[in-house]
């Protein structure tokens, strides 16, 4: 692997932006005791019941052996199965879609479905995509299980059948099974009766599975199995959980990315009640108290002296200006088809477009938090766990422990968009950093919930990084595409993390997909990459390249149609020509948005227009045609979306399609309002207040079409993002004729 190309920007402390939370030199240096009693507690779960939460689904279960035929289901005595989804549930569908091929394959109702999340085990629950490791991201959950959950489910049928037909003594092929019932005859049986008989019988290696057409849950509605959970507020998540003993802390992170901590003054702690200890970690200081209020109010009366001599002290408009100059130099070759700068300067007509994306937060609507245990030769983690095999092995090497011994429990999470997904432990290294400086002090055995604040993320955390794009396209005399050239500026969110073995001859693939890949049949077409090391610290953020490669090729291609004279939709079909995903949702959402068609006339002479976008990413194309309008002022609103999506065999038609709503929502939130920026190194924006998200009475009408196909499942928690921010500015430039190319949108007055 080439280095990574070095900026001015950085300094000896830049890389990494946040160092590893590992190291014995993590210390308590306070300890406060304190008589008042505890502040608020969330909480409402005892040990034993948080335990049962993940061990059990939160339910019991008939007393009796249970049948465990593989990894991923159980059948206990009084029929229930229970599924074990090995992917993290933070609402994109998991709970039910992969018990979905479990019942489909096994002819289980429905209603004895349970499910619960796997444990930390690689070797079990590995990710098929992504080789030895367990985790959740890419979309990959329903992509990489498909065939895995299917044939769990066969397999266990097929043990029933032949429990059922010694039993009854006839061949296996005359038994039937519907909704969990096994049937010969009159003769019937249930899965729990027969569940000690089919233990006992051999495994199948390779069990048959359905005919497509005798399908009766895939491709069908079934109801969400964790609505009634999160309806009810009975769901467990890691704010949820109360272990007997546990205490909470609450970080003090530097103001500015890079700095140290020098002098801690704790007199302010003096007379505030429910402070047990105060502990050094990594990144900060933390302050452990009976409760969260406590712990927060000691955390802000802490006075922190920074070191500051290897913090990073550049604002956004120094990052950006870093990113020009660098985009005015030769970068990382990404892809180079035939020769573009000779077409380019051949071309009868030339576009040069820059584009500028500036840094995103998560903005989940469960702060991060993390609860953990550290016991004499273990340690045990509650927590909405999304890199089980990354995080179990960095709290395993901070704790001295092998990864064996740490034992974590699958929680529900409250939304995550990437930022659980740290390559840096960032949150559980800090909570495992806690209870070792405790543990140092003789307190082994406390339980610590440690709890992020809105401000804590927003400040203190991960970020999509902010990007520079440098575009020039030709068009020959009778307007077709020539030339592309791209060169893509931004961080790697690849370098310096465990995964760096993914950058290849100076590209982070993560950085230019979307663009290294574009679909469109260009013969001369170049991209190239620079990855300057800033010290800001930065990560996956839903649909991770393609939320700035989407935007910038998709509203150039229509900038391209529109110099051409030609139809945006024609425009893209032609040089779509041998990409049968793209072209279908092309169509279909042409054809259901009524593309061509005169829009209805706009409130007081407003004006109104139509925009379309069409982007793979996870390998689910995705189109949008999107309706707005525009005022005198230059005020928009966005008041429609009509969205194709070809996914392969949707197996849960209302799961796809509440994904797709989903993520226009999360990317019109980037596209209209995203923007973190730094002043003198630290971040500026704090919570919703100054970091705008889009509210409900703002979401546009949606219309969701899946592309009817056969082939296997590919992801939808991500792809439903890329294109809406392309096709509102395209629907923008429609009505005014202005092209956008900063993010995020906005007409100016």
């Amino acid at each position: 692997m080439n280095p990574m190309r070095m900026s001015p920007l950085q300094s000896a402390a830049d890389t990494p932006a946040r160092p590893p939370a590992t190291g014995p030199g993590r210390r308590v240096f306070l300890k406060v005791t304190a008589a008042a009693a505890g502040g608020l507690t969330l909480g409402i779960f005892s040990v034993d019941a948080a335990q049962a939460a993940t061990a059990k689904a939160a339910r019991s279960v008939a007393a009796g052996p249970e049948f465990t035929p593989n990894a991923f289901l159980r059948i206990a005595p009084d029929s229930s199965v229970t599924v074990i989804v090995k992917h993290l549930e933070m609402g994109q569908g998991t709970y039910t879609g992969l018990p979905t091929l479990v019942a489909e394959e096994l002819d289980a109702a429905w209603s004895q479905l349970r499910v619960e999340g796997a444990p930390a085990d690689a070797k079990l629950y590995n990710n098929l995509q992504w080789g030895p490791m367990q985790g959740t991201g890419g979309s990959s959950s329903m992509a990489n299980s498909f065939e895995q959950y299917r044939q769990a489910g066969a397999a266990a049928r097929a043990m029933l059948v032949a429990a059922a037909a010694a039993r009854w003594k006839v061949p296996a092929e005359a038994i039937a099974v519907k909704n969990g019932v096994v049937s010969h005859g009159g003769r019937k049986a249930s899965f729990g009766e027969l569940a000690t008989a089919a233990a006992k019988e051999p495994v199948p290696a390779s069990p048959k599975l359905k005919d497509p057409k005798d399908f009766v849950y895939i491709g069908r509605h079934v109801p969400r199995s964790d609505a009634r959970a999160k309806s009810t507020g009975t769901a467990i998540y890691t704010q949820d959980v109360k272990l007997p003993g546990m205490l909470t802390a609450v970080v003090a992170h530097p103001p500015r990315f890079g700095a140290k901590v020098k002098n801690i003054g704790a007199d302010g702690l003096k007379g505030l009640p429910g402070i047990r200890f105060v502990v050094e970690v990594p990144n900060g200081v933390a302050v452990v108290a009976n409760g969260f209020w406590d712990a927060k109010r000691g955390r802000d009366a802490l006075k922190i002296e920074w070191d500051e001599a290897t913090g990073f002290k550049y604002s956004s408009s120094d990052v950006l200006a870093e990113f020009k100059r660098l985009a005015g130099t030769p970068g990382a070759v990404a892809r180079n088809d035939g020769d573009a700068a000779g077409a380019l300067a051949r071309a009868a007509h030339k576009l040069d477009a820059a584009y500028e994306f500036p840094y995103l937060a998560h903005a989940a609507m469960e702060p991060m938090n993390c609860v953990i245990r550290l016991d004499a030769d273990r340690a045990e983690v509650w927590n909405g766990e999304q890199f089980q095999t990354v995080d179990q092995g960095a709290i395993a090497k901070a704790l001295g422990l092998e990864p064996a011994k740490v034992t974590i429990h699958q929680l529900y999470a409250g939304g995550s968009f990437g930022r659980r997904a740290n390559p840096n432990s960032d949150y559980v290294l800090e909570a495992a950093a806690i209870v070792k400086g405790l543990a140092a002090q003789g307190k082994r055995g406390i339980p610590v919930k440690l709890v992020w604040t809105r401000e804590d993320d927003m400040q203190a955390g991960y970020f999509r990084p902010a990007y520079y794009h440098s575009l020039q396209a030709g068009l020959d005399a009778d307007g077709n595409v020539v030339a592309w050239q791209q060169r893509i500026v931004g961080q790697s969110i690849l370098d310096g993390t465990p995964m760096a073995g993914m950058i290849k001859n100076g590209i982070d693939p993560t950085s230019v997909e979307g663009a290294a890949n574009l679909p469109y049949a260009i013969a001369n077409l170049h991209v190239d990459l620079h990855s300057p090391q800033i010290g800001v610290p930065v990560q996956w953020w839903r649909s991770v390249g393609s939320t700035h490669t989407a935007y910038s090729t998709e509203t150039l291609i229509d900038e391209l149609a529109a110099t051409a004279g030609k139809d945006p939709v024609a425009f893209r079909r032609t040089l779509l020509a041998r990409q049968p995903r793209h072209l279908s949702v092309l169509e279909l959402a042409a054809q259901k948005a009524g593309w061509g068609e005169p829009l209805a006339p706009g409130r007081n002479g407003a004006k109104r227009g139509r925009g379309i976008a069409v982007h793979e990413s996870f390998g689910t194309a995705v189109a949008q045609v999107v309706e707005v309008t525009v005022d005198a002022d230059k005020t928009f609103t966005v008041d429609r979306v009509v969205c194709a999506v070809n996914c392969g065999l949707a197996v849960n038609p209302d799961v796809v399609r509440a994904q797709m709503e989903g993520g226009i929502g999360y990317g019109l939130s980037a596209a209209l309002y995203g923007e973190i920026t730094i002043k003198d190194g630290g971040v500026e924006q704090s919570n919703f207040n100054d970091y705008r998200v889009l509210r409900i009475n703002e979401m546009p009408a949606v219309e969701v079409h899946i592309v009817p196909s056969a082939e296997a499942p590919t992801g939808v928690g991500e792809p439903g993002v890329p294109p809406i921010a392309p096709a509102v500015a395209n629907a923008l430039a429609a009505v005014t004729g202005t092209r956008l190319r900063k993010l995020p949108l906005t007409l100016g007055a």
